[in-house]
């Protein structure tokens, strides 16, 4: 499909000169930058009355967000970062995790997880899992959220926690995730050379995060989620895409092979919007629409439970 949306067109057009194409050909620690100076473009301002703390939980960095008027036994959020696993910190999606903590009255933990190329797969996994386990210790509900290479980590965790008898999540809502589709699925083709993220960007991040492997071909579910040869009582699962995205087709086979499991799974695909669609939410009224459906996903997945339910 051709992007024609001037919102989106207008995003695309600012997001490149932030981080443009030939970033990719820079230096990682030239990259983190760049992709620093995209964050502070977009960045909103926190929302009145959301309460922030930096901390360490078990070991591993993050920021706690809490609402005004916060029930301490609610369900929490925990928030995974994208960028390729490779660049985003808890700075990159601080504006969005505080929205999503005043928007769903509930308290977001954002898991500064451990980056590539320094650390490869499974430290990022590991990371995520300590929090998960930290928080949850108390039999506290909670739901996994990611975006893009953080979607991919949510699902691998959701897939973690099983193997492990680990407290899971109340669901897991994926947004533009990576899952390790096949490179034969259509979106991988139609949207190669799409905005934002092509097909070999994918395939760049693929090697950097395991060190030199290839994640679509890997029999590893916690490497590649789509692998999963078991998909049964894994968490309800709401999973939106970006249509004009390579990584679509992999939100799509994902929920369709988690429903024919049993989960209750819904999948969502946004037309005109591209990958990292989120940091337009303010400028896109496509992206604001998404958002907004994001937030009713978590509320609803959420909605009744309280410690110890």
């Amino acid at each position: 499909m051709r992007l024609t949306d001037p919102e989106v067109l207008r995003f695309v057009g600012e997001s490149e000169a932030a981080y443009p194409t030939e970033t990719y050909q820079a230096s990682i620690p030239e990259t983190r930058q760049f992709y620093d100076r995209l964050c502070e473009f977009f960045r909103a301002p926190r929302p009145d009355g959301v309460t922030v703390s930096d901390e360490a939980i078990n070991g591993v960095t993050c920021r706690r967000y809490w609402p005004a008027g916060l029930n301490p036994d609610a369900p929490f959020v925990q928030f995974l970062h994208g960028g390729g696993f490779v660049v985003g910190s808890l700075y990159s999606h601080d504006d969005i995790c505080a929205e999503l903590s005043d928007r769903t009255g509930l308290e977001v933990v954002a898991v500064d997880y451990r980056l590539a190329p320094e650390h490869i797969y499974p430290a990022q996994l590991d990371d995520a899992e300590q929090v998960a386990r930290a928080l949850s210790s108390s039999g506290r509900a909670f739901v996994v959220v990611g975006d893009s290479a953080g979607g991919m980590l949510a699902a691998a965790l959701c897939i973690r926690l099983r193997r492990t008898n680990g407290h899971a999540p109340l669901g897991q809502v994926l947004i533009y995730p990576a899952l390790g589709g096949s490179l034969s699925l259509p979106s991988y083709t139609e949207n190669a050379n799409a905005p934002l993220l092509g097909t070999s960007d994918i395939a760049y991040y693929s090697e950097v995060y395991t060190g030199g492997r290839d994640w679509s071909a890997s029999d590893d579910p916690e490497l590649r989620p789509l692998a999963c040869g078991d998909f049964a009582a894994l968490p309800a699962a709401f999973i939106v895409t970006a249509d004009i995205d390579p990584l679509r087709d992999d939100g799509a086979v994902y929920a369709e092979t988690l429903a024919k499991a049993g989960v209750n799974a819904t999948w969502r695909n946004e037309p005109q919007l591209v990958h990292s669609y989120l940091r337009a939410r303010h400028r896109s009224a496509r992206a604001k629409a998404s958002f907004d459906a994001i937030i009713d996903a978590i509320t609803s997945l959420t909605k009744g439970y309280e410690l110890g339910n």
